[in-house]
């Protein structure tokens, strides 16, 4: 295993809701950001949401304001993403991944990431 495990995906009717986590370990940074990426077939991967390890402060793409939340759990290293509403657009493949620091700018830029989970399938059924 590499140093972000997801857990937590499956399949859900639409409205349902699903908490997806991400454990890491052996970060080499003292602060980092992590965010969650999804890619459905046939699309480009995009930033779902991320959260700082040192402040807590978030990002939201807009497609899931209001409907995600994510949080942190500093002690056991862990992120969580609450999904609620969910919509049948919302299934793909949620990845967890790591960078040091946080930045406004990109931190919804998937190349600014270096360290990747496995993923976990999300499936939606409407």
């Amino acid at each position: 295993e590499g140093p972000l495990v997801e857990s937590g995906g499956g399949l859900v009717q639409a409205g349902g809701s699903l908490r997806l986590s991400c454990a890491a370990s052996g970060l080499p940074y003292e602060d980092y950001t992590i965010a969650w990426f999804r890619q459905a077939p046939g699309k480009e991967r995009e930033a779902v949401s991320g959260i700082s390890s040192r402040d807590g402060r978030t990002y939201y793409a807009d497609s899931v304001k209001g409907r995600f939340t994510i949080s942190r759990a500093n002690a056991k290293n862990t992120v969580y993403l609450q999904m609620s509403s969910l919509k049948p657009e919302d299934t793909a493949v949620y990845y967890c991944a790591a960078q040091g620091g946080w930045s406004d700018y990109d931190v919804d830029e998937s190349y600014m990431y270096e360290y990747w989970g496995q993923g976990t399938q999300v499936t939606v059924s409407s």
